[in-house]
């Protein structure tokens, strides 16, 4: 047995901890520098195709929707063939997608690889929190899901910074391609850091395996079968596309009056997703002293706070609102992710999170496209307001948290003497 492991999983401050956790950083910056990197080009899209904002905007959703129609998928591979495999199978191909685009010469086309690429993408976070739960040990798992999603952040962050900056000097075609030589290295990282696998078990091709294994619609079965979990997933449905809205549609606002900011000040405005890695990497913290729950209400609570002041026409307002937003909304996703992890039946861990990967980024199609409908509609004060239903919503899902599994059991992956239901 390695040092710094026991049967539970790599424990924080061993060096299999630490290289687990250099490696999912790694992976969250290649995944979500290229998910989200034409995001921050869109207006020099809209330009170069002659097409309407909205248009353009949909090479954010095809991106999230494939990923969202591919989470299931993944996990049936995963695990069938191992996480550390999947992962990296997918990164390779979503990133040889991603230095394909943009030589796209019309938007259609364009928008058909963001498809694909983004059916690639969702290899890493569809399998992400499992491997995390087989592979750390119970007790440090909020904290290494921290810091995997606060790699995420760096990668979304970074992503939109490299491809703004570049699109400034030679247009959108060169941010995005920037992004994706940036997710390159990000590869090549997590393939020299990733160590073995030694939690995970494949599953059986046939029919009829081990009794805690089953069939893939068993397994199924078991991710939704306990309404803890359902709450978990309309988390991820809400409040992304809560998030995803505000995103998608404060450039247009902060390049109108009364602020008139440039485009390029204006892709500066996504350095606010350094207050998403600190607050994805510090909730692990308060969710040991605290629990699950009552971090997860007020993380909400506090993320349609930011999103309140947004609605304000001043921009220390609007700096300050999108810092309290983004912190809390990384808060409570890193929170609600690594509680699907331990709630999660072990034989049904990975469709349970895949189910979570799903409800995330149909939110950010979804609920993203919807909110582009109410700003062309009826302005920047009804797309506040719309955002903050959507948290409400969100707290109102959590009330299915408080009812938690009867008993809690070696094969739901706990630490010992935890409650899973109530956190």
């Amino acid at each position: 047995m390695a040092a710094g492991r026991d049967t539970l999983g790599h424990r924080a401050g061993s060096a299999g901890y630490r290289r687990v956790t250099v490696a999912m950083t790694a992976a969250g910056i290649a995944t979500f520098a290229q998910l989200y990197a034409v995001q921050a080009v869109l207006p020099g899209m809209a330009d170069d195709f002659s097409a309407a904002a909205s248009t353009v905007a949909l090479s954010v959703s095809f991106a999230t929707a494939g990923l969202a129609a591919c989470v299931l998928v993944w996990s049936g591979v995963a695990d069938r063939f191992g996480r550390v495999g999947t992962m990296s199978a997918a990164l390779a191909v979503s990133t040889v997608l991603g230095l394909a685009a943009p030589f796209a010469p019309e938007i259609w086309s364009l928008l058909a690889l963001r498809a694909l690429q983004g059916a690639f993408l969702g290899g890493v976070p569809a399998v992400a929190m499992a491997y995390l739960a087989e592979e750390i040990a119970p007790a440090h798992l909020s904290r290494a899901a921290g810091i995997f999603i606060a790699g995420n952040t760096v990668g979304g962050m970074s992503g939109r910074l490299v491809a703004g900056a570049v699109a400034d000097l030679g247009g959108w075609r060169w941010g995005v391609g920037a992004d994706s030589l940036l997710a390159l290295a990000a590869l090549a990282a997590f393939l020299i850091a990733v160590p073995p696998a030694r939690g995970f078990v494949p599953r059986p091709r046939a029919r009829g395996g081990p009794p805690d294994g089953g069939g893939l619609l068993r397994r199924l079965g078991g991710a939704v079968a306990d309404p803890g979990l359902l709450a978990l997933y309309a988390h991820a449905l809400l409040l992304m596309g809560a998030f995803v809205t505000v995103y998608n549609y404060l450039g247009f606002r902060m390049m109108d009056a009364p602020f008139g900011l440039s485009q390029t000040l204006v892709a500066f405005l996504f350095a606010a997703y350094l207050a998403g890695t600190v607050g994805s990497a510090a909730v692990g913290r308060a969710v040991e002293r605290f629990g699950r729950h009552p971090v997860l209400l007020v993380c909400v609570a506090l993320m349609a706070g930011g999103a309140a002041l947004l609605r304000l026409p001043a921009f220390s307002a609007v700096a300050a609102g999108l810092l309290v937003l983004t912190f809390f909304f990384f808060a409570a996703h890193t929170t609600a992710s690594a509680w699907v992890g331990h709630r999660a039946r072990r034989f049904a861990r990975a469709q349970a999170a895949a189910l979570y990967t799903l409800a995330y980024y149909l939110g950010s199609s979804a609920f993203g496209w919807l909110g582009g409908l109410v700003y062309d509609t009826w302005g920047w004060g009804a797309v506040v307001g719309y955002v903050v239903a959507l948290c409400a919503l969100a707290l109102v899902s959590g009330l299915g948290l408080r009812a938690g599994p009867k008993a809690a059991s070696p094969e739901r992956g706990g630490a010992p003497g935890e409650a899973h239901g109530t956190g």
